[in-house]
């Protein structure tokens, strides 16, 4: 049992109580008086559905700098993730985490041209889990020259029913070119970089006109390394509001970035920027819920569905941040999760 929280559904905030049995919501009520094994009085805190990251780097997929996966989710109240770079194919262990998992399979780029030589085989050895392509198209990377390689993976993706996810934090072309090649449902992480061909350029409207058009807007924070804070700033003012909230979370950046950072400072970092508490909630929960098509499973607190719950406080859990641009970002508040459930088991308490 949790009690006396305010709770976020996914869609919405009230105030009730959430009771679990067997791993599965039993009720989410004002006042529930039925005995429980264990109660958690969640007064003055946020009782969320659990986060969704949809953009981590776990250890065993990536050779280079992957993280544990419940080291770098379950403290920060984050109960299913997308690993967004899955370049070993190891299916077995994404079925070893506690928490649920999707993954991106990675595309090279070589003389401006896509390579799948090995995508349909790191497909097939992840089976369903694996959901779509990522791609690095960036300026700094010599190989791209322009729009085509880009081309060539949505096309691939269109064929083989993928979603693609496009890392973008140094446009090669500018960000219209990017937005016109994709299509409703795929995602653009670090959508809110600085420097040349950011989506500043034209007060924001590519990225208003891409979001009509449903594809998705991921911040990819990073910490302080994909993201400038002014652009995400003025673009919450103009109105082009990150759809999704995701950390890019490595072994370099865990509890070391300004602070200790998971997804927590991440929220914290765009409450601080201007987005609204329901806006924040929606990004790290029902939003990439939907993005990686788990809709049905992951994001949502609702009777009958699966007990991954998380509570979170606002309080004296501070981060100090300077992007590449020179804009800092500091502040001694921020979201701090306090408990965390996975199929109704409790799997973490501050």
């Amino acid at each position: 049992m949790i009690k006396n929280g305010k709770v976020w559904d996914g869609e919405k905030f009230y105030f009730a109580d959430v009771l679990t049995d067997n791993g599965i919501i039993h009720s989410i009520s004002p006042d529930i008086n039925e005995d429980a094994e264990y109660t958690y009085d969640a007064y003055g805190k946020i009782v969320s559905a659990g986060l969704v990251d949809a953009h981590v780097h776990m250890r065993g997929l990536n050779k280079n700098f992957g993280i544990q996966a419940e080291l770098s989710c379950i403290p920060f109240g984050v109960t299913a993730a997308a690993d967004a770079c899955g370049a070993c194919g190891d299916k077995a262990l994404l079925d070893s985490f506690m928490i649920k998992n999707v993954v991106f399979v990675p595309v090279e780029i070589r003389n401006n041209k896509a390579c799948f030589e090995t995508v349909e085989k790191k497909i097939e050895d992840y089976g369903e889990k694996a959901i779509g392509l990522k791609v690095y198209f960036d300026a700094k990377q010599p190989e791209i020259k322009d729009i085509k390689p880009l081309c060539e993976v949505v096309e691939y993706a269109q064929k083989n029913n993928l979603i693609v996810m496009v890392h973008c934090s140094n446009s090669p072309v500018p960000m219209k070119e990017i937005f016109d090649t994709l299509r409703k449902d795929d995602i653009l992480t670090h959508a809110y970089h600085g420097g040349e061909n950011n989506v500043s350029v034209d007060n924001f409207e590519c990225i208003k006109t891409a979001q009509k058009r449903g594809i998705i807007i991921d911040a990819g924070f990073a910490g302080h390394i994909h993201t400038d804070f002014k652009v995400f700033e003025d673009a919450v003012k103009c109105g082009a509001v990150s759809d999704v909230i995701s950390t890019d979370i490595t072994r370099f950046s865990a509890y070391k970035r300004g602070g200790r950072y998971g997804m927590t400072m991440c929220m914290s970092l765009a409450k601080h920027l201007g987005m609204s508490e329901e806006e924040i909630f929606r990004a790290v929960t029902s939003a990439p819920a939907k993005a990686l098509g788990k809709y049905n499973e992951w994001g949502y607190l609702g009777v009958g569905r699966c007990a991954d719950i998380a509570v979170f406080d606002y309080t004296d859990e501070g981060f100090d941040l300077t992007d590449k641009g020179g804009n800092r970002v500091a502040s001694k508040k921020g979201y701090r999760c306090v408990l965390t459930l996975a199929d109704g088991e409790v799997v973490y308490k501050l």
